[in-house]
């Protein structure tokens, strides 16, 4: 069985992250109607063969603190799902601390789409668009 994870009960401090979070090493530091803002705690484990983070695991990170954004303007019989992410990077990332902060732009009856801003060292790494289907719980 699959154990999901309330994200407003992770947003309260009621419950612990999805392992996804911990994973990765991102954690949300702030989230409410719209927004979050989160860290990114990087490894060398991520680092590629280029001695730089993998821009797999920077859309991920990116994709995570999305959930946090969405989720406080879901009902209880919403759910969602990322139909597109779209990252584009404008500098290495690298091991160290990541700032990442969301917005969602516009939540639709179906279809919301948000941006994140990637920030290492007080420069931007990596910029992020996604569309994130809304949908009802099974």
């Amino acid at each position: 069985m699959i154990k999901t994870v309330n994200l407003n009960e992770v947003i309260r401090g009621e419950s612990a992250p999805p392992a996804c979070d911990t994973t990765l090493g991102v954690k949300a530091l702030e989230a409410g109607e719209g927004y979050a803002k989160g860290q990114w705690i990087i490894e060398d484990r991520l680092l590629n063969g280029n001695g730089v983070i993998m821009g797999g695991f920077v859309a991920a990170a990116a994709d995570i603190m999305m959930a946090y954004a969405i989720t406080p303007l879901l009902t209880e019989d919403q759910t969602f799902a990322s139909i597109n992410l779209q990252t584009t990077f404008h500098r290495p990332t690298f091991t160290g601390e990541v700032d990442i902060e969301v917005k969602v732009e516009k939540f639709g009856r179906t279809v919301s789409y948000l941006t994140a801003d990637l920030m290492q060292n007080g420069k931007l790494t990596a910029s992020v668009t996604s569309s994130i289907m809304i949908m009802a719980k099974k």
